[in-house]
């Protein structure tokens, strides 16, 4: 079996009224792949921030590679290699798809050798043995961007924009890369196209992967094990092939009518 690489133990947290997660507790393993499901407001991105260091729980732990992080700041997780993909994908609008991923690799480059300047943890950074104009070049070639090399980000297509966001979260080689919904956006004749050169390039670096997503045909092709939350608990965790057909999951996220057209595709 394989190691577990992060644990969010007892995790709690309340916006005044409102409980945004009620004792969360999960393992995941190193190298798996998991999809993270809910309606709006159920708790997910709480989740996902909670491990990043964006939100601070109320209380528990999460512990990465049998280290405590709770406390950490965002950057000082991410240099331990926990990064996330946004929503909205954040690039730098004004540069070119290459310029962009040269933006990436350099950060993490100079962050490699210069460290202290940027925080006062002993973590590993990636050292590239290679140029940053090669890595990025690399880079658009693996995640099928070579022909949007020269194009400025702003004009680029939605699903193209995710690709390059999750390209660029991927220049610090990171253990577990976080998605927040890879597809949305996408139109229905691309997003199995991006997720499938999503998930290959991940794959190859090793990478373990939590990916937020509210389209079931996405989950239920790509995820190993599936978390679905509902008001701030989770109250399925299981294979996609069992999580989509629990009676909670259909009642509170997908729907009888969906549910029914999941089983009917296998």
């Amino acid at each position: 079996m394989s190691n577990v690489i992060l644990h969010a133990e007892g995790l709690n947290k309340s916006f005044g009224a409102v409980t945004a997660a009620a004792n969360i507790n999960v393992k995941v393993q190193e190298g798996s792949v998991i999809g993270l499901i809910g309606t709006n407001g159920a708790g997910k991105t709480t989740f996902v921030n909670m491990i990043t260091g964006y939100l601070k729980p109320d209380t528990g732990r999460v512990i990465f590679s049998g280290q405590d992080i709770t406390q950490l700041a965002p950057r000082d997780i991410t240099r331990l290699g926990v990064c996330r993909s946004f929503q909205i994908p954040q690039l730098y609008n004004s540069m070119t798809a290459l310029e962009n991923l040269e933006v990436s690799y350099g950060i993490v480059s100079l962050m490699a050798h210069h460290g202290s300047l940027f925080t006062k943890m002993d973590a590993k950074i990636p050292s590239y043995d290679k140029n940053i104009r090669q890595l990025a070049e690399e880079s658009l070639e693996k995640f099928g961007l070579t022909q949007y090399r020269d194009k400025t980000a702003r004009v680029l297509p939605g699903g193209i924009r995710k690709l390059l966001d999750i390209a660029m979260a991927m220049a610090v080689r990171p253990k577990i890369l976080l998605l927040d919904e890879p597809t949305s956006g996408v139109s229905a004749e691309e997003k199995f196209d991006i997720m499938d050169m999503v998930m290959k390039a991940v794959r190859d670096g090793n990478t373990t992967v939590l990916f937020v997503e509210h389209d079931m045909d996405i989950v239920n092709r790509h995820a190993e094990r599936v978390l679905a939350f509902y008001a701030g608990q989770i109250i399925a965790d299981e294979s996609p092939e069992l999580a989509l057909r629990d009676p909670q999951v259909i009642k509170y996220i997908i729907g009888e009518t969906h549910a029914a057209r999941l089983q009917e595709a296998h």
